[in-house]
């Protein structure tokens, strides 16, 4: 293994096969999953697929990955419980700290231990590993039962030279086998099993859409922009703020989505050589908009065409000197690693954590070294050296000079957010609308965090793109009213940080109001429709197809984004909003768990929204180390309430005296929250006591989360590119006449892509009833919630990871 590989920021885990127990006998070639099934791997990959080959066709290098299909038998499932026994794995946290990894280490303790394996800690990253003796410790199921809210690293982390060099290794070797070893000792365990699993808040390791840590470090940094943004606004200044990213611009580049920052410097693309020009003329036309104040977002290795550094301070003295204007530089630091982890990290941690160790213990001497990442919304496997070597190549490029070769290493989601920012801060408007398209834009449903920011996109973008764009206020009802106006680039300016829904959105379908709207619509001129919202925005836009019958002005191209808190839109993986109902969820947990600490043996019964949707308890319970989470798409007997209680009853008798039960709103009629916290009440008579919180619409309101912001503002771009091409594709004798099933469609994410789905397509796929997917992908991360929690279950599910390869694309018009 190179030596510079120790300088990647890796959480890492590492197997031994110890052979204390001969381990059950198995078939050829058995693999795993991060949501536990074990399939068997091929012991050849001459007839792989390519990663995402079905996903985005436009593939530069293909290389092959594994793909198996298995279903377990009763039999199987039982063995894949004992997998574990007779081996050991050690994990340990190396590098800089990263929020999030402590619920993968968590994960990857409860898991090992699951299955039957002992799992130890390496306090000290690599260091421990050398150093030996309490350094390395074994880990118990409540050794972790605290760790899941912390940030850092509880087991620490140091930078290593002697493990650069072989003694060093050796000495760790010894170590992890508590002793010399010998040469039969040798034979019998010639291998180590290693699996990494990315802790950065860089966001700079190549294969990954996300790394553990990224997103919380946007929290910090956002929030502290949220509150600068204020300030600057009061004396109408110029904020230049500095972030974490020495070699790579993801920080600084989402940041800059997230708040539409006038200019961001990144070193993966740098500014042309006349940028100071470039730069000034910017902030003065902001000003001349009526803006009070301008924001520039810089990573702290940000360089120009000639590879010398841009620093904060060079930008500020270049815009006091030039422009006049009251600037400060602000510097954030170290405050972007610390804090609590978000949701997103604590799943991505516990999901990849479980990955983990399933590769581990699948593994043969024969099995590469592999790195468990993110892609879409899906864990897949890559290999660790391949994944390396391309994080060098964009080393290699940037200090060659080759921004775009690097830009395109980074991958599809980089260059998707590189894409986005230059539209909407460096295409000027044109000032003529001669000629153009009508768009226009409502929200509908209730209100979700992200739909200002979906609103802000989808309106400039249309701007740019020469059309006239059109307001509608109070959704479907205030289409039929005629409450219509038009916005220009400084309507919605300052947008993307706001809550709730500046336009007003109501949960009136159009249905009734068909003669009203489609007179409006010829009124207005309207050609295309862009409607952000949620499952009333889906069901509108089904009753518009339907409605296309009997009124010809209803036959315009529309598009839905799905914004809603529930995440129960069809055709979509992820809703607007929805992020940030479960950092609200996460962090009131946090804060509920935390009044307990002083007080022994309590166990709170939580209530979520999401009407019979359960993503939000199910989400919020793999975030918040829930203890159970009812849902209505898993139904439930009384049977297992007794269980739970019985389980949090034997759990009163650990040194973890207290429980986290979530509730999904509408999971059951009859098993009301007053129920099941009368039941728990009644049960837990003098073990422990129980109290109940309904959070209510607080999980509709606040701040949007970087994600919301981010995932809404390119969804609203992507839509208005969709719809400018579909209003020509549909323009016919001096009028826009769009009857077919494409032109009213969904926006959503699916796995690894986004896509345009027919709303007319969609509704074999729904559960119209109970108003949500037939199909809900996260259903499948249930069995990890409740083995965390320490249930005995069945490791039973249909979905499986695959060691994959990295291939890179040209466009990356499909990953978020």
């Amino acid at each position: 293994m190179h030596k510079d590989e120790f300088h990647l920021k890796f959480f890492m885990c590492v197997i031994q096969s110890r052979q204390l127990v001969r381990t059950p006998q198995r078939t050829a070639g058995e693999a795993s999953t991060s949501s536990m099934l074990i399939p068997k791997p091929p012991t050849k990959t001459d007839t792989l697929k390519s990663l995402d080959t079905l996903d985005d066709p436009d593939t530069v290098r293909s290389i092959p990955v594994f793909k198996t299909e298995w279903i377990m038998t009763h039999e199987e499932h039982h063995a894949a419980k004992t997998l574990g026994i007779g081996k050991a794995i050690a994990v340990l946290t190396s590098g800089g700290d990263a929020q999030g990894m402590n619920a993968a280490v968590r994960a990857v303790v409860r898991v090992g231990i699951f299955t039957g394996a002992r799992v130890f800690f390496v306090h000290e990253g690599y260091q421990g590993l050398v150093d030996g003796g309490d350094n390395i410790k074994e880990a118990t199921w409540e050794s972790v039962s605290m760790m899941l809210q912390l940030g850092g690293t509880v087991i620490g982390s140091a930078r290593c030279k002697d493990f650069r060099e072989r003694e060093g290794r050796l000495r760790a070797a010894y170590n992890l086998k508590a002793g010399k070893i010998t040469d039969e000792e040798a034979t019998k365990s010639s291998y180590l099993n290693i699996v990494g699993l990315v802790g950065s808040i860089d966001n700079d390791f190549c294969g990954t859409d996300m790394t553990i840590g990224t997103d919380s470090a946007l929290h910090r940094i956002i929030e502290i922009v949220d509150a600068i943004t204020t300030t600057a606004q009061s004396h109408q200044r110029t904020f230049v703020l500095e972030v974490m990213g020495r070699h790579c611009g993801y920080l600084a580049l989402v940041t800059s989505l997230s708040c539409g920052a006038d200019w961001v410097f990144i070193p993966e693309c740098p500014p042309d050589d006349d940028w100071e020009e470039h730069l000034c003329r910017r902030l003065s036309e902001t000003r001349t908009r009526g803006s009070r104040l301008n924001i520039i977002i810089v990573a702290e290795g940000a360089i120009d065409r000639n590879g010398k550094p841009i620093t904060s301070e060079d930008i500020k003295n270049l815009v006091v000197k030039r422009l006049g204007y009251d600037t400060r530089v602000t510097v954030l630091g170290h405050v972007q690693r610390g804090g609590t982890p978000s949701a997103f990290d604590r799943i991505l941690g516990s999901r990849m954590g479980v990955e983990a160790v399933m590769a581990l213990l699948e593994g043969t001497p024969d099995t590469p070294a592999c790195v468990v990442s993110l892609s879409g919304n899906q864990a897949v496997r890559l290999p660790l050296m391949e994944c390396v070597q391309v994080t060098k190549d964009v080393t290699k490029a940037m200090e060659e000079k080759k921004f775009d070769e690097a830009l395109k290493l980074r991958g599809r989601s980089f260059m998707n957010n590189w894409e986005v920012y230059k539209l909407l801060a460096h295409v000027r408007p044109p000032v003529s609308k001669s000629g153009s398209h009508t768009v226009a834009v409502m929200n509908v449903g209730a209100p979700a965090a992200g739909m200002n920011a979906a609103v802000r996109s989808t309106v400039r973008i249309g701007l740019i793109q020469g059309n006239r764009v059109l307001v509608v206020h109070d959704g479907f009802e205030g289409l039929a009213k005629g409450q219509i106006e038009e916005a220009g680039w400084s309507y919605v300016g300052g947008w993307t940080g706001q809550g709730g829904s500046k336009l007003g959105t109501k949960r009136t379908l159009p249905k009734k109001s068909f003669e009203q709207i489609s007179a409006n619509i010829t009124k207005f001129n309207i050609q295309g429709l862009v409607i952000i919202g949620g499952f009333e925005a889906y069901t509108g836009g089904l009753e518009l197809m339907e409605g296309r019958k009997q009124f010809d002005e209803l036959c315009i191209p529309f598009v839905v984004i799905p914004a809603t808190v529930s995440n129960n839109v069809p055709g979509s993986d992820f809703s607007v909003g929805a992020d940030t109902a479960l950092n609200t969820i996460c962090t009131t947990c946090d804060r509920i768990k935390q009044s307990a600490a002083g007080t022994k043996r309590r166990v709170f019964i939580i209530e979520t929204m999401g009407g019979y949707c359960g993503y939000l308890a199910t989400m919020a319970g793999l975030a918040a180390g829930a203890d159970a989470a009812y849902i209505f798409e898993e139904p439930f007997t009384i049977r297992d309430l007794q269980a739970n209680v019985e389980h949090l009853v034997q759990k009163m008798k650990t040194t973890v005296k207290r429980g986290l039960v979530l509730r999904n709103e509408k999971c059951n009629e009859n098993y009301t929250t007053d129920f099941i916290f009368n039941l728990y009440s009644e049960e837990g008579k003098g073990i422990f006591d129980s109290r109940k919180n309904v959070l209510g619409h607080m999980q509709q309101g606040g701040s949007p989360t970087p994600f919301d912001r981010n995932f809404a503002t390119k969804m609203g771009a992507k839509a208005m590119n969709w719809m400018s091409g579909k209003i020509k594709e549909s323009y016919r004798n001096g009028r826009i006449f769009a009857n077919t099933p494409d032109s009213g469609c969904v926006l959503g994410m699916r796995k690894r892509a986004l896509l345009f789905q027919p709303v007319t397509e969609l509704q074999g796929q729904t559960d119209f009833e109970h108003r949500i997917p037939k199909e809900q992908w996260w259903l499948k991360l249930r069995p990890i919630l409740k083995i965390l929690a320490k249930y005995e279950i069945d490791l039973d599910t249909s979905d499986h990871a695959h060691l994959e390869h990295i291939t890179r694309k040209r466009s990356g018009e499909g990953a978020v």
